[in-house]
């Protein structure tokens, strides 16, 4: 086990990094784009030689994110579709799946836990009442020709966005946009905590906290060898799958600060919080594990088999039900009772 608090030294590539991102921080956003790596990717899983735990449910495609909405009880999974496009499979109880379209093609979800899903996609988002299986393009003042990857909603019901050039916008309501803050790569992936929003980019390994304004970086860390994936959970943590250097990082908000650091193997790449466990998949195994996060340093509680692929994980706090969702068309896993609470 390697949980470290912040004080520990870190290998002097990764100071040095986190200074580069520190001064970019400050920098004008017209400078050039910061130096980047090669971005980390989920391993390619191999084929499933034991029975998955739980229930298989097929889905046509090859997700690429997944959201559980508790207001409706509803999975909604994002794969592509046919050139431009991209469909959103919504799961709701043991009905057959209802299929919504976007186009253009969406990039990733977030849920306003009220019934509705948001997408983010080119010049905007789209909002999918759930109920109704219908989805409204919204668009970002000024945005037009914009390439959103990344969407997360703040406490105070307004959505930030996160663009293919590495900008973060912070709206002032459903379309004008309150701030931009343009110092990253690319914006791969955006939570919140309350007001604050966590961002991403893989091929600077970084996550950065950016102000309630959303005008400046309040901090920047060093994210391991590779980050890929983000979340965050009920108790204010945001977790990042370390999926280059194996391991499971976990920081606190505001300020950002890393709180524990834990050796995963295999290919960390999933990830979902919750009250009481972090999960965790291991792309190059097809497993994936519950953390208890409580005492400090990542404890194991359970550990299941997965369908091939496991690269989109979410969960369901009212019914204890972990939903595995394949990137390679294996479907939905749906595990009950997943924290082994009974």
């Amino acid at each position: 086990m390697r949980p470290i608090s912040a004080g520990q030294p870190v290998r002097a590539g990764l100071l040095a990094l986190a200074l580069l991102l520190t001064a970019g921080c400050t920098s004008n956003p017209a400078d050039t784009p910061p130096p980047t790596i090669e971005p980390a990717q989920a391993a390619v899983s191999p084929p499933v030689t034991g029975t998955p735990d739980g229930q298989i449910r097929p889905l046509r495609g090859h997700a690429t994110s997944a959201a559980f909405d508790p207001a409706t009880g509803t999975l909604a999974v994002l794969a592509p579709a046919a050139e431009g496009q991209s469909t959103l499979s919504l799961m709701t109880g043991n009905r057959p799946p209802r299929e919504v379209t976007l186009m253009p093609a969406a990039t990733a979800l977030s849920i306003d836990t009220k019934g509705d899903v948001l997408a983010s996609t080119r010049g905007g988002y789209f909002r999918i009442d759930l109920t109704a299986a219908k989805a409204s393009k919204i668009d970002v003042e000024g945005a037009q020709g914009v390439d959103f990857t990344a969407i997360a909603l703040r406490a105070d019901g307004n959505p930030v966005l996160g663009s293919a050039d590495g900008a973060v916008y912070t709206l002032g309501g459903d379309h004008t946009v309150a701030a931009r803050l343009k110092i990253f790569a690319r914006v791969d992936s955006l939570v919140t905590q309350g007001n604050t929003a966590v961002v991403l980019d893989r091929g600077q390994t970084s996550v950065t906290a950016v102000n309630p304004d959303g005008t400046k970086a309040a901090q920047a860390l060093r994210a391991g060898e590779g980050a890929t994936t983000m979340a965050a959970d009920t108790r204010g943590r945001v977790l990042v799958a370390d999926t280059r250097g194996d391991e499971l990082l976990v920081f606190g908000a505001d300020p950002l600060i890393m709180r524990q650091r834990y050796p995963v193997p295999a290919a960390p790449y999933g990830l979902a919080g919750s009250a009481e466990l972090a999960w965790v998949s291991q792309t190059a195994a097809n497993i994936v594990i519950g953390y208890d996060l409580s005492t400090g340093i990542p404890v194991e509680k359970v550990r299941y088999r997965t369908v091939q692929q496991p690269n989109s994980l979410t969960y369901d706090e009212k019914t204890d039900t972990l939903y595995v969702v394949s990137g390679s068309g294996a479907g939905v896993q749906v595990i009950p009772r997943a924290s082994g609470r009974r």
